[in-house]
């Protein structure tokens, strides 16, 4: 039968909805109840995507003698850590606390109040029932220490910490922390770490503008880095050879084997990442990953409603990595054997295996010199596949992600001369400011257009807002500069901790324990960075000083970052890297469709100075941008203005003056 959680729009919670586990979704009803029968709190926090989820799933949560002991003696909560992301990252916090490390699926036993007083991560079921028998007797014979435990955690976590502050990164700090990465590089494999090693998207960015803004025209360490990384990873397992897209991470240093879940996230930061080498290099290889990865988004993840959805599953038929890969054997029976023995030396699939079970994941260590052969293998390849059983699919559509994905694909359509990924990009804006926006606030996410209960956290306002200047910068189109500035007035007003910072949540969010921040960026840009760099490029729209100053105040923290942990400062030194070099503003303007007009638009999307702000206006009506203000026509002809700080060089009329303009921007 059905437990509480057959009617909770999160995927991952309604994969539980059958457990025997007497589940509660988040909620104050939990913890009444936890306090009416005088029992803690369980606490399972997860993704749908997960695999070591599904197997504590499968182990336990499934298991009837199991649940009948969580029954008996906790209040069961079920959490998804994409949907509440701020109640993740309190528990994640006091989990690594009492650990030394954190992951998923976390499993917390907290007092009726919330406190958590004993943490981990999976659980084999003997150890999770011997833990569950002994957690419910300590709680029955010693009340008194188990709840001390709970309130000395939550009032070490929720002690006011003195953040570092002071100005922005300087010139000589960015410098420096190129030189820090460089030393802790993977000069053999890309990357940074040893295993597992993930796409480190928001450091790539970093040093992408920091090669824009030093470059002479050689190629810089900075440069050399991102693209050795971006040419070992697309060559890896990590990214799928026959229908694109990356994997969350590889759980090797040689990016061969991935964990196979797929995410948004991850997808829209390095289709990003990629547009934008291509755009420093011209490099081929950079464009077709981050062609395919667009496509590979807007075929796999794109929702009915036109939304992007969270993410693919690890597993298929309940193993991992099922869908992906392949035997030597299984090449031969699709391609028969020439070809089938071509493919295995091509993608490095042996007898032995790369994987589990003798399977190996497809890489492509090389291109091949038969191209028209490669492309009729790959292509077998991806229809045979295609009758398997693929993963499934997490369909919530989360704002913040979102943001990101409209960014990367606006700008992806537009400097690739893929119209139809800025449309796919329009319709995602469309879907989350009409589905996910109501007066001023953001939900977190939707699921089949039918937005959810959770309030939008920083990273939501902040990744939404970048994507819509991203947006604005391609189209032209206004609105998206009026919902940008609504975003960031929250953000302002509702987030802010009143000495520069952010909190993750606002103000009057729903109070947990301890009030979530975070600074460092990791996979993705904290909700701390992304706010700083959206202010900032809003602010070079708008002429705001207020957004300038707080862009500047967030950006100190950076500096003690840079110098220390600069892998985990990476879209902050991004926007820092921005800053220094002005942002360069660009206002070209010029009636729509007109060849002159749309060729200087591309040009000034092209720009590689760090941050580069573009706006597009017709030299009529200014929509009331300040950028495009007094911006008029030169003897009727469409212009271009290159500025800084509002001051700008004289228009130019041609492509070529303008790439001369940018030159000595």
């Amino acid at each position: 039968m059905p437990n509480r959680l057959a009617h909770a729009t999160s995927p991952y919670l309604l994969q539980h909805a059958d457990n025997p586990v007497d589940w509660y979704p988040w909620g104050e009803e939990a913890f009444a109840e936890a306090r009416r029968r005088d029992v803690p709190i369980l606490l399972s926090i997860g993704y749908a995507a997960c695999h070591w989820c599904h197997v504590m799933a499968r182990e336990s949560f499934a298991d009837e003698q199991t649940a009948q002991i969580m029954n008996a003696n906790f209040v069961n909560v079920k959490v998804d850590r994409e949907e509440r992301p701020d109640v993740d990252a309190v528990y994640m916090e006091a989990t690594q606390a009492m650990t030394g490390h954190g992951g998923w699926p976390m499993t917390v036993f907290a007092t009726p109040d919330g406190e958590p007083f004993y943490c981990g991560t999976y659980f084999p079921r003997e150890h999770f029932q011997r833990l569950l028998l002994g957690i419910s007797h300590a709680w029955r014979t010693d009340r008194t220490g188990v709840v001390g435990q709970g309130k000395r955690v939550a009032e070490a976590l929720s002690a006011p910490r003195t953040l570092p502050s002071g100005p922005p990164p300087s010139a000589q700090v960015l410098e420096q922390a190129v030189a820090r990465l460089a030393a802790e590089y993977d000069t053999v494999n890309g990357g940074y770490g040893t295993a597992p090693k993930f796409p480190p998207s928001p450091v790539m960015e970093f040093l992408l503008r920091h090669h824009a803004r030093v470059s002479d025209g050689a190629e810089t360490e900075a440069l050399r880095m991102v693209r050795h990384t971006a040419e070992a990873m697309a060559r890896g397992g990590i990214y799928d050879q026959l229908a694109g897209g990356f994997a969350r991470y590889a759980v090797d240093a040689t990016w061969t084997v991935p964990h196979f879940e797929k995410m948004l996230y991850d997808n829209a930061l390095l289709l990003r990442c990629y547009t934008h080498l291509w755009r420093q290099t011209g490099d081929e290889l950079a464009r077709r990953v981050a062609v395919e990865t667009a496509d590979w988004m807007v075929a796999e993840l794109r929702t009915a409603e036109g939304g992007f959805a969270s993410a693919l599953d690890a597993d298929s038929e309940g193993e991992e990595g099922r869908y992906y890969v392949w035997t030597p054997a299984q090449l031969r029976d699709v391609l028969g054997e020439e070809d089938g023995a071509w493919a295995a030396e091509l993608f490095g699939v042996t007898e032995q295996g790369t994987f589990e079970r003798g399977t190996s994941v497809l890489q492509l260590r090389a291109d091949p010199d038969d191209r028209e052969r490669y492309a009729y293998v790959r292509d077998r390849l991806r229809k045979a596949r295609a009758n398997r059983v693929p993963p499934a699919r997490d369909d919530k559509v989360v704002t913040g992600w979102n943001g990101l994905a409209i960014a990367g694909l606006a700008e992806a359509g537009a400097l690739l001369d893929r119209p139809d990924l800025v449309e796919r990009a329009r319709e995602a804006a469309r879907l989350v400011v009409e589905r996910h926006y109501a007066d001023g606030r953001l939900v977190r996410v939707s699921r089949d257009g039918v937005p959810g209960t959770s309030a939008g956290v920083l990273e939501d306002y902040a990744n939404l807002a970048e994507g819509l200047l991203a947006l604005h910068a391609v189209t032209g189109e206004i609105r998206w500069v009026g919902v940008c500035g609504e975003l960031l007035e929250t953000v302002l007003t509702r987030f802010t901790d009143g000495s520069g910072g952010f909190y993750d949540t606002a103000d009057d969010a729903e109070a947990l324990f301890n009030r979530p921040r975070e600074f460092t960026d990791d996979a993705t840009p904290s909700g701390w960075s992304a706010a700083a760099g959206a202010l900032l490029s809003y602010a070079a729209l708008t002429g705001s000083f207020r957004h300038r100053e707080a862009a500047e105040a967030a950006l100190g923290v950076v500096s003690t970052l840079a110098e220390k942990t600069p892998r985990f400062a990476g879209w902050g030194m991004a926007v820092a890297e921005a800053l220094l070099a002005g942002p360069v503003e660009i206002a070209v303007v010029g009636p729509k469709g007109d060849p002159v007009a749309e060729e200087l638009h591309r040009t000034a999307l092209l720009a590689t100075t760090p941050g580069t702000v573009v706006s597009r206006g017709d030299g009529v009506n200014d929509g009331g941008i300040g950028l495009l203000e007094g911006r008029t026509l030169v003897d009727g002809r469409p212009a271009a203005y290159v500025c800084r700080n509002f001051t700008c060089r004289l228009p130019a009329t041609t492509t070529e003056e303008l790439t001369a303009e940018l030159a000595r921007a």
